[in-house]
């Protein structure tokens, strides 16, 4: 273990502009902060998008067919995507298992990996310089030309263990000891393929590499679920939503992510039910 000491304040009293800023805030959480954001920001200040899913600035300088689509189920109304100039918006995929223990006590189980990424594949200076500061301080943060082969990665994962954890309130490892939970996560992680594979995007692992390397973290309770535990918002719509919402732009059928997400969604509206 190893304790940072470092200047910290609440976002509110912040002194920005600042020249780069990191927002590690849940999808779902990005909107009711956007104002506090803004307020660190200057006209050229970088932002750093450490989200889960398919991301707000995902057809931002695409360059495909679906160039400034908006997602509904990622941003809607298109508050985000008016929100930040993709200009100065750096992505990253991040593969990192942690756990909280107690209020400012995180319990690290693997992966150091942040890949950064800039919506038009561009990697300039400043995307440098970000990477260079994240390796300083002991991570490993590779420049990705093609940060969309990551996310569709990451998310392959996440759509279809993060919400099924929540259901059944398994571990990864738990999850896949079960033939039955395997077979339904391959067929989401298939629907997600698919739709990758649309949008010009070739996922760089397989699906049976994806899946022994979540049965290789072993007993770790992925982040929807602590959150489930901790009666607090999951983040769904990003991942399953999104999948589900492209599915109908593209034409491709998502049986199975479907289900999964109507359940999990039912399950979100009890937790915040509960919350409140």
């Amino acid at each position: 273990s190893f304790h940072v000491r470092c200047a910290a304040s609440d976002v509110t009293t912040a002194n920005g502009p600042y020249d780069c800023i990191v927002v590690g805030l849940k999808a779902n959480q990005l909107v009711e902060n956007l104002d506090a954001i803004k307020r660190l920001c200057h006209d050229r200040t970088r932002v750093v998008a450490m989200q889960n899913g398919i991301p707000w600035w995902y057809f931002q300088r695409h360059g495909g067919a679906h160039e400034g689509l908006v997602l509904q189920s990622v941003d809607p109304g298109g508050v985000l995507a008016r929100a930040f100039d993709p200009e100065n918006v750096v992505g990253c995929v991040i593969y990192c298992s942690t756990e909280i223990e107690s209020p400012g006590v995180i319990k690290h189980i693997e992966g150091t990996r942040y890949a950064l990424g800039r919506p038009d594949g561009e990697i300039d200076d400043e995307l440098q310089a970000i990477s260079a500061a994240m390796t300083a301080g002991g991570l490993k943060a590779p420049l990705e030309a093609n940060l969309r082969a990551q996310i569709w990665l990451k998310l392959m994962g996440n759509a279809a263990l993060n919400p099924i954890s929540a259901l059944t309130r398994a571990t990864l490892a738990g999850m896949l000891r079960s033939p039955g939970i395997e077979a339904l996560v391959r067929e989401i992680m298939e629907e997600c393929c698919a739709i990758a594979g649309a949008l010009g995007v070739t996922i760089p692992v397989s699906i049976d590499k994806r899946i022994e390397g979540a049965r290789n973290v072993g007993e770790h309770k992925t982040s929807m679920l602590q959150d489930l535990e901790r009666c607090r918002a999951m983040e769904l719509d990003c991942m399953t939503g999104a999948v589900v919402e492209l599915g109908g732009i593209l034409g491709i059928a998502t049986p199975a992510t479907r289900h999964v997400h109507e359940l999990t969604s039912l399950l979100c509206e009890q937790v915040s039910a509960t919350a409140r």
